[in-house]
């Protein structure tokens, strides 16, 4: 059984799946943007799974990449490779099954009303047989650019659980004397995460509590502003095993985003134990964000609302903070590696 994923942005999660998939005998075939990209992360290589740099070929060569491998089953990355989709045309018209994989919530923009329609003339069919998506937002949207509610799986996203979903996270909270009384951001540091009203809410929230710090992982055009801001601690991207080692001392995650499809993070942190504040533009916090239960939702882009769920937060007990965090290890399991990887193997059965 052979997949071939054509793919853009790689990422762990992305790697998380795919090693899933190699457990049940499944030859991978990936090829990656491997220039060009948001992320650094760095794709690594692992028994069964053969890697080939977008970079290094041509559309011809794509094609004929893809004709001698001769999948079972595509995957493609959306649709903005337009090589991809060419290769993607030629697969379809071969009766494979071509998956679209993507993340993108219905927001009834021009641009999505200009999808939906060339989409209720099948014009998607002609690429793709099946959708895969992230979360009930991008199910809606997938419906609406003609997929049929049969030919659409969940679970695209799954966060790396054998990194981040272990009990010795949430037990070192307990152990500890002290709750870590730090709000944590893992983003690029860019305006459409909410870097700027993450800022604005931070000040007037450190005025007068003192007690919590805030530490932002991430790079972005905005770096230097969240440079020498008190209590504030700026560290650079770092590769997922080094992230795993900041969540000991972490308290609570903080995700403002302007706009997030859906949010990897969240589920990593989640798994964690780490109680979450999300803005409500975050489409991952529909499945891991229980308001009041594990977290608080705020309004995307008002840093008041911001700054009130912060201070619910820093106003908990230790015991408090504690049974949040188990509440979000509790809503982790939903979503996991074994189930994103048996979602798509439904397609071959």
């Amino acid at each position: 059984m052979r997949i071939l994923y054509l793919y853009t942005e790689v990422m762990a999660y992305t790697i998380a799946t795919i090693k899933e998939l190699l457990k049940s005998g499944v030859e991978i075939h990936l090829v990656h943007w491997d220039k060009d990209k948001l992320s650094q992360y760095k794709v690594t290589s692992h028994k069964g799974l053969k890697i080939y740099p977008r970079s290094a070929l041509t559309k011809k060569e794509l094609l004929k990449l893809a004709n001698f491998i001769d999948p079972n089953l595509i995957v493609i990355s959306g649709w903005q490779d337009k090589d991809y989709l060419t290769v993607a045309r030629n697969l379809r018209k071969k009766n494979k099954i071509v998956v679209c994989g993507f993340d993108d919530q219905w927001e009834g923009s021009l641009k999505q009303y200009l999808a939906m329609t060339i989409g209720f003339f099948k014009f998607f069919n002609l690429f793709f047989t099946h959708a895969w998506v992230t979360g009930n937002l991008s199910f809606e949207y997938a419906t609406k650019l003609g997929f049929n509610k049969k030919n659409i799986i969940s679970d695209l996203y799954s966060a790396d659980l054998s990194c981040f979903h272990k009990k010795k996270f949430v037990k070192n909270k307990i152990n500890k004397k002290k709750y870590p009384l730090n709000f944590l951001v893992v983003c690029r540091v860019e305006e459409i995460k909410g870097i700027k009203i993450l800022i604005k809410a931070w000040k007037k929230f450190y005025k007068k509590n003192k007690k919590w710090s805030l530490k932002v992982i991430g790079n972005g055009s905005l770096k230097k502003e969240i440079l020498n801001i008190k209590g504030l601690n700026a560290k650079n991207f770092t590769q997922q095993k080094y992230l795993v080692d900041e969540i000991s001392n972490a308290g609570c995650l903080i995700l403002p985003s302007l706009k997030e499809p859906w949010g990897v993070v969240v589920h990593e942190f989640a798994s964690a134990g780490l109680p979450l504040i999300l803005s409500n533009k975050v489409g991952a916090a529909d499945h891991f964000l229980i308001n009041g239960y594990n977290g608080y939702l705020f309004d995307a882009g008002n840093s008041n609302s911001l700054l009130d769920k912060m201070n619910m937060i820093s106003s908990l007990s230790k015991k408090e903070l504690i049974q949040m965090s188990k509440n979000s290890y509790r809503i982790s399991e939903k979503i996991t590696p074994h189930t994103s990887a048996n979602n798509l193997l439904s397609l071959l059965k």
